[in-house]
């Protein structure tokens, strides 16, 4: 393999959350790490025989950090494999994704923790790091080899889309996750109040003849699990909040010192009950999409950093699952392609700060997961993004680099789009083959 030659990108605004940084200037990459980037970043010098890439008139932020994906790799390779995942996270600007353990087998121990790693290193064009089920199977019963997966490297723990009902387990695990310094996340859905229900509840599930999810199936178990945070005082993440009474909960426990964090889908900042529309399969969520007032209270919520994360909770489905009345299809949505132009609508609109949203999916991420990336501080790796932010276009199915096509934002229309994503100084999306000339 002939050596990486060094990558130098001029002319650009450069926005680092990490340093408080937003000004025009350079970055310099050189072994895949960043030398330089800043106002005076060619103050140390221009390496020879750099590829120039000309930043005018874009925006350069750290590669997205999402930490919530869902893959089909091992087990179901139909709906999503660690390579096409690796693809379409790079289109959507995303160079590193924590990937769920609801595989098949699922990732409960250190051999299949591995694989995944392994699969990765040879495949995706991305870095991935694989999350840990809390029980074994997700069966809810009995604890995962924590202390063990923890020192392989694995940086969270949670059984996915399921919910833990044992309090006393719950207890447990968090008390032993502690010792090691991992990530407790946790989705809340309490089984017995969503029962058979498909959508949130209210008029419009009563109009559709659809049962209903009440909110109160989410946040009964987000209080019981940060009053149990509390107890053991481990670190808590409530993976995706969706309701104002989840939002007030979680303001609380932070108030009150608790050690917990939060995420939200872009799903959830983006969509409401009302565009299922004509019983639409793509907008069977879960959680489901909320109300109105509750979209709006997650958008105050990323704003005022009670919300932590911005995740593409990106969940493929084929279409057979898709495929069905609304009440038998298969809940889940792609979302890694669009995470990005969906999260700049809350800045073209005014609603959040660009510097906060880009933290929420790049610093903020990086420093729940213990992640050496997310940020564009010299000695890290040079994983970033570059994004025209006034570039509009449309997000049809031409576009889909996902295996699986189920996307909640088919034919939407965005302002601001990724046009070259690099990891480790190398471009594994977008760019110019006119540009990199050898000065």
């Amino acid at each position: 393999m002939s050596a990486q030659r060094p990558v130098i990108v001029e002319n650009v605004r450069i926005l680092d959350p990490s340093r408080g940084l937003d000004a025009a200037g350079t970055l310099i990459a050189i072994d895949g790490v960043i030398a330089a980037s800043g106002p005076d970043a060619l103050n140390h010098g221009r390496p020879d025989d750099a590829e120039i890439v000309d930043g005018r008139g874009l925006l350069l932020i750290p590669g997205l950090v999402d930490a919530r994906v869902f893959i089909g790799e091992p087990g179901g390779e139909h709906r999503e494999t660690i390579r096409s995942v690796g693809r379409a996270a790079a289109a959507g600007g995303v160079t590193s994704i924590l990937t769920m353990p609801d595989t098949d087998p699922v990732i409960d121990d250190v051999a299949l923790a591995q694989f995944v790693m392994r699969t990765a290193r040879e495949t995706a064009a991305i870095n991935v790091f694989p999350s840990a089920a809390l029980t074994k199977g997700l069966a809810g019963r009995e604890m995962t080899e924590i202390g063990i997966l923890a020192e392989a490297g694995v940086p969270a723990f949670t059984d996915g889309r399921r919910t833990l009902a044992n309090s006393g387990l719950i207890r447990r695990i968090m008390t032993y996750i502690r010792d090691f310094d991992a990530l407790f996340m946790h989705e809340t859905q309490d089984a017995d109040l969503t029962g058979a229900g498909v959508m949130n509840e209210g008029l419009l599930a009563s109009w559709l003849g659809l049962p209903g999810i009440p909110c109160e199936a989410e946040v009964i178990p987000l209080e019981r699990d940060l009053r149990l945070a509390a107890l053991t005082r481990c670190r808590y993440h409530a993976a995706k909040l969706s309701t104002a009474l989840s939002l007030a909960a979680m303001r609380r426990a932070k108030v009150e010192g608790v050690h917990a964090t939060a995420g939200v889908s872009i799903n959830h900042l983006s969509l409401n009950e009302n565009d299922i529309g004509e019983y639409r399969t793509f907008f069977r969520l879960s959680p489901p999409l909320r109300s109105e007032d509750d979209r709006q209270a997650m958008i105050d919520g990323l704003a005022d950093g009670t919300i932590d994360i911005i995740v593409s909770s990106h969940d493929p489905q084929d279409a057979d699952g898709k495929r069905r009345p609304f009440a038998d299809a298969e809940a889940g949505a792609i979302g890694l392609e669009t995470l990005l132009p969906a999260a700049l609508r809350l800045h073209h609109s005014d609603r959040v700060p660009l510097a906060r949203i880009v933290e929420a999916m790049t610093t903020a991420p990086a420093k729940l997961l213990k992640l050496d990336r997310g940020t564009l501080q010299v000695g890290r790796p040079a994983d970033f993004a570059l994004v025209d932010l006034d570039a509009p276009f449309l997000f049809d199915k031409s576009r889909i680099r996902s295996r699986s096509k189920n996307t909640a934002f088919e034919n939407a229309r965005f302002q601001g789009e990724v046009v070259r994503t690099v990891v480790a100084g190398r471009t594994v999306f977008g760019g110019d083959p006119t540009e990199g000339e050898r000065r």
